[in-house]
């Protein structure tokens, strides 16, 4: 009888212990949403973001976070293209999630708004001024779980509902062949600039540029630069002055 106490004791305490430990990114992995299905994988997002930053997006050539969101607004994946964690600005993780969420909730099925197009809307003078305060970050969602896991298939972001706005550069929906919206992805870590650029490159490394419809001139949701002296207006964003706006981008894809 004590040989058995002890045995169910020896089993409580291993369950305890497993309860206690932190998840590994394998295990947090398996409880991405189902919200998520389609979307791309925490790899496939690594490898085209780092395809993406290798390329010539002017900017300051800095290494970069990346996040994807799927069109409920949740956390599909979280990477970065460093060594470490440490290799990007440590604030740009929360950046590219809430730059993710932003283009997922301002884009509809037949117009793509990037965070870029948001810009001048959200000065003082303009039409959508406030709303960048409208969504606010959850900061339960963004502060919590190891930094151990940031970057990682197991980011503690995934899965939740991280919420946030961000009106700079960096910020794109996606959509599939069929022009289906499936989500947001959202990149930081350079000038807001080349966080478009990059970001612009990565969604089509992702095949999931199959935009159906935006503000600019070839309407589809590319970054509109504003002037020399050119004050706020329309969906345009600020020069950052890093030759951002020289690079030639590939244009979306087109639905067939």
């Amino acid at each position: 009888m004590i040989h058995s106490h002890r045995a169910l004791a020896g089993l409580f305490s291993c369950a305890m212990l497993a309860i206690a430990l932190p998840l590994t990114a394998s295990t947090a992995h398996a409880a991405t949403p189902a919200s998520c299905k389609g979307l791309p994988t925490w790899k496939q997002l690594k490898d085209a973001l780092t395809a993406a930053r290798k390329e010539d997006n002017g900017g300051l050539a800095l290494d970069m976070w990346g996040s994807i969101v799927s069109r409920d607004g949740d956390v599909c994946a979280v990477a970065f293209t460093g060594q470490g964690r440490g290799d990007q600005w440590p604030g740009s993780r929360l950046i590219s999630a809430q730059k993710a969420n932003t283009a997922n909730a301002f884009s509809l099925p037949k117009l793509a708004l990037s965070t870029a197009n948001l810009y001048s809307a959200t000065q003082p003078t303009g039409s959508l001024f406030g709303l960048q305060e409208s969504n606010p970050l959850n900061p339960a969602v963004a502060y919590g779980g190891s930094p151990a896991q940031f970057g990682l298939a197991g980011d503690p972001l995934v899965g939740k509902r991280i919420g946030g706005i961000n009106v700079f550069g960096g910020g794109l929906a996606l959509y599939d062949a069929s022009g289906t919206l499936l989500g947001g992805l959202g990149v930081s870590g350079d000038t807001s600039c080349a966080d478009h650029n990059i970001a612009w490159r990565t969604r089509k490394g992702l095949s999931l540029d199959f935009v159906p419809g935006g503000v600019s001139p070839a309407k589809d949701d590319n970054i509109l630069y504003l002037g020399d002296k050119e004050t706020p207006v329309g969906f345009k964003h600020p020069v950052c002055g890093n030759k951002e706006n020289t690079i030639d981008l590939p244009a979306v894809a087109k639905r067939g």
